[in-house]
C-alpha cells in the first residue's frame, strides 16, 4: 500500500513536475505530427520552439499559481483552472503564428497541428496526474481507516450529488454501496456503479451487509416513510443522517460537513398540514396584529408565519429583552425591506403599560402566547402563575374589548384539562375568562389547546439533548410517563387556521397524534446520537415532580368534541360559565397575590376549577 507523507509536497517540486510534463507534451506533439519521423529540416525549428513553449507554460503557471493547490485534494475547480491556463497559452502561440504570417515573413513559428496536440496532451497529463494521485490517496486513506458502507435514500438529483460528494472526500472512508428509493420503477437500475433498491428492501440490505450509515438525500419524502426508514436503521444500530435542503447548500454546492444527524423531530413529525391560506389571509392581510410572548418558542414562530401573510403592522410584545433583540435581528435579515414590525418591551401584568400599547397601535388581531408554563416552578410560585397567567390574560381580554379588537386568539395547553398542577389550573382560569367575555361585544375570543411542542423552551427534547452532550445520565421522571408532541411550526400553523375559522367562544383542540412514552423518546435520542444505552450513557428515574401527570389529556371527562373542516382541528364542547360569576371569582382571586399566601391562592383556584386535583404536591392536602 502506498503511504502518503503527512506534509504537503513543496510547491517548487509541483511546478517542476508540471513543467517537465509540458516538455514531454511538446516533444510528443512533434512526434505525433510527423508520425515519429521528424524531418531534418524541421529539427532546428523544433529545438527553437520547445524552450519558447515550455517557458510560456512555466510563466503562466507561476502567474496563475496552479502549483499552489494540494494535489491529493484536487477539485473540479483546480482542473478547470489548469485547462484555462493551458488554453490561454495555446491561444498566445496561435496568435504569434498569425502575427508572423501576416505582418513579418509569411511563415509560422510553430505548426498549428502541434499547438493543438500539445494543448490536449498537456491538459491530459497535468489534470490526469492530479486526479490519479487523488484517487490513489483516497483509496489508500480509506483502506487505512476502514471502509464504512453507506446506503443513500433517494436516487434523484440530490442523491447523485450526495454520492459524488462522498466519493470526493478522501477522509471519510465512506463508500456508497446502494440507493433506496420509494419509486418502484427505479428498482434494479444502477447509478454510478450503485444499485437502486425499493425502500421495502431496506431491512433486507441491512441484514445482508454491514451498513454503517443511511444518508437521507431525498428532498421530497413522506414523513411516514422517513420515520419507518429511521426506525428500521435504529433497530440495526445504523447511523442515520440527513442531506439539508438544496437552498441551504453553501454556494450551491453540497459538502460532507453539511450532512447532519437526523433529529428526533423526524420520528415524531406527521404529514404536512394543509392550510386554508385564503382564510388566514383574509383576517391577517393588511391588519394590525399584536403577539404577546413574541420572543418565546411559540410566539417567535407565530411572528415568522404571520409576517408571511403581510400584516400592515406587527407588534411584538415580550418582557425578555435579549430574545427580542435576537428576533429583531432575524426578522431584519429574513424580511429585507419590510419595516412593518415593532419591538415592544412590556409586561402583560402591567395594565397601564399594556393600555398604552393598545392605544398607540390599535391592534385588530391579538395572539396571546405569553405565559408561565414550567410546571415545577409554578408549583413553587403560585402567585407568579396567578399574576401572569390569570391577571395578564385578564388585562389583555379587557383591553381587547375596550379597543374593539376583532379577534383574540389565546394559546392554551393540554395541562388545563383536568389540571393536576398550579400552571394548568391558572391556564384553565384564563381560558374561562376569555371564553365568557366573548358574550360582551364583537370581539371574537378563541382558545387553542395543544400539548408539548418539540424544541420549545423547557421542552424535554432540549433537556435530553443537553444531558446526552454532557455524557448523561438522561433523567426520566417515571418509566410510564407519556406525552403528546407536535413541532413548533405545526402548532403555529394550526393556531393560525383555528383563528381563521373561529367565530368566538370556541376552544379548539388539536389532533396531537399518538402519545409517546418519554423513556422510548430518550432511548431513540441516545441512538440517534450514536451512543449505546448501558454502555456509553445511562437513563435514570428521578420520580414524578410536584404537579406532574403520568399522561396528558386534551379534553376533560365531561367534554366532547365536534369536527371542523380541518381534520386536525376539533371544537371542544366545554362547560359554560356566567360572566357575572366568573368576574366575581376573579375579583376574589387576584387580590390574594398581595397576601402571598400560596395555600390561599391554590384553594381559591380549586374553588373556581373543581376538577383541579393536585398530584404529588404539597397542595394535595387541600383536596382532602
Amino acid at each position: 500500500m502506498i503511504k502518503f507523507p503527512e506534509k504537503n509536497s513543496p510547491r517548487w517540486l509541483i511546478l517542476f513536475i508540471d513543467t517537465v510534463l509540458c516538455l514531454c507534451a511538446v516533444v510528443i506533439a512533434y512526434l505525433l505530427r510527423f508520425n515519429f519521423n521528424i524531418p531534418n529540416t524541421e529539427l532546428p525549428l523544433m529545438y527553437s520552439v520547445i524552450p519558447v513553449v515550455v517557458g510560456l507554460r512555466l510563466i503562466s503557471f507561476i502567474l496563475a499559481r496552479t502549483h499552489r493547490g494540494i494535489i491529493r485534494h484536487t477539485s473540479s475547480q483546480d482542473g478547470i483552472r489548469i485547462f484555462l491556463v493551458l488554453l490561454f497559452g495555446s491561444i498566445l502561440l496561435a496568435l504569434s503564428n498569425v502575427v508572423r504570417y501576416f505582418f513579418i515573413d509569411a511563415l509560422f513559428n510553430i505548426p498549428f497541428s502541434v499547438i493543438i496536440i500539445e494543448f490536449l496532451l498537456a491538459a491530459v497529463l497535468l489534470i490526469g496526474s492530479r486526479l490519479t494521485i487523488r484517487l490513489v490517496y483516497t483509496k489508500s486513506n480509506a483502506a487505512g481507516r476502514g471502509i464504512k458502507k453507506v446506503i443513500l435514500y433517494g436516487a434523484g438529483e440530490a442523491g447523485i450529488i450526495a454520492k459524488r460528494t462522498i466519493d470526493r472526500d478522501g477522509y471519510s472512508g465512506l463508500k456508497v454501496i446502494a440507493f433506496i428509493d420509494d419509486n418502484k420503477k427505479l428498482a434494479k437500475k444502477r447509478i454510478e456503479g450503485a444499485t437502486i433498491y425499493h425502500t421495502n428492501q431496506l431491512e433486507q440490505l441491512l441484514q445482508k451487509n454491514k451498513i454503517s450509515e443511511l444518508i437521507i438525500a431525498a428532498q421530497k419524502i413522506l414523513p411516514e416513510n422517513k420515520k419507518r426508514a429511521i426506525e428500521t436503521c435504529l433497530r440495526y444500530d445504523v447511523k442515520v443522517r440527513n442531506v439539508p435542503p438544496a437552498n441551504r447548500w453553501i454556494n450551491g454546492a453540497l459538502s460532507l460537513n453539511q450532512i447532519q444527524t437526523v433529529k428526533i423531530d423526524d420520528l415524531l413529525g406527521r404529514a404536512p398540514i394543509q392550510l386554508n391560506t385564503e382564510g388566514i389571509q383574509s383576517y391577517l392581510n393588511n391588519k394590525r396584529v399584536l403577539i404577546t410572548g413574541a420572543a418565546g418558542s411559540i410566539g417567535s414562530e407565530l411572528v415568522r408565519q404571520v409576517m408571511g401573510f403581510n400584516p400592515s403592522e406587527l407588534v411584538l410584545v415580550d418582557q425578555a429583552e435579549s430574545p427580542l433583540y435576537d428576533l429583531d435581528l432575524e426578522l431584519r435579515a429574513t424580511f429585507v425591506g419590510k419595516h412593518n414590525f415593532h419591538i415592544v418591551i412590556a409586561d402583560i401584568t402591567q395594565q397601564e403599560r399594556m393600555k398604552r400599547v393598545f392605544e398607540h397601535f390599535k391592534p385588530e388581531v391579538v395572539f396571546h402566547a405569553a405565559a408561565y408554563k414550567h410546571v415545577p416552578l409554578m408549583e413553587e410560585n403560585p402567585s407568579e402563575a396567578l399574576i401572569t397567567n390569570v391577571l395578564g390574560t385578564k388585562h389583555l381580554v379587557d383591553l381587547s374589548l375596550e379597543f374593539s379588537v376583532h379577534k383574540f386568539v389565546m394559546i392554551s395547553t393540554d395541562k388545563a384539562v383536568n389540571p393536576t398542577n398550579v400552571m394548568g389550573c391558572t391556564k384553565r382560569v384564563a381560558e374561562i375568562y376569555a371564553q365568557t367575555h366573548n358574550q360582551l361585544s364583537a370581539t371574537q375570543f378563541i382558545t387553542t389547546r395543544f400539548g408539548n411542542v418539540l424544541g420549545s423552551n423547557g421542552s424535554v427534547i432540549p433537556l435530553f439533548k443537553k444531558q446526552i452532550e454532557n455524557g448523561g445520565p438522561v433523567t426520566i421522571t417515571h418509566p410510564e410517563i407519556t406525552r403528546f408532541f407536535m413541532t413548533i411550526p405545526e402548532a403555529c400553523q394550526l393556531v393560525l387556521e383555528a383563528g381563521s375559522m373561529g367565530k368566538g367562544g370556541e376552544v379548539f383542540v388539536f389532533d396531537m397524534g399518538k402519545s409517546v412514552k418519554i423513556i422510548d423518546l430518550a432511548k431513540k435520542m441516545i441512538q440517534l446520537s450514536g451512543l449505546t444505552l448501558g454502555k456509553d450513557i445511562e437513563i435514570t428515574i428521578s420520580g414524578l415532580r410536584p404537579g406532574e401527570k403520568l399522561y396528558e389529556e386534551l379534553l376533560a371527562t365531561e367534554e366532547n368534541t365536534l369536527p371542523t373542516h380541518h381534520p386536525q382541528i376539533l371544537i371542544g364542547k366545554v362547560k359554560e360559565y356566567t360572566i357575572a360569576d366568573v368576574k366575581n371569582q376573579i375579583n376574589e382571586l387576584v387580590p390574594l397575590f398581595h397576601k402571598q399566601d400560596n395555600m390561599a391562592i391554590v384553594s381559591k383556584l380549586k374553588a373556581i376549577v373543581p376538577e383541579y386535583i393536585s398530584n404529588n404536591s404539597v397542595y394535595s392536602k387541600l383536596d382532602d
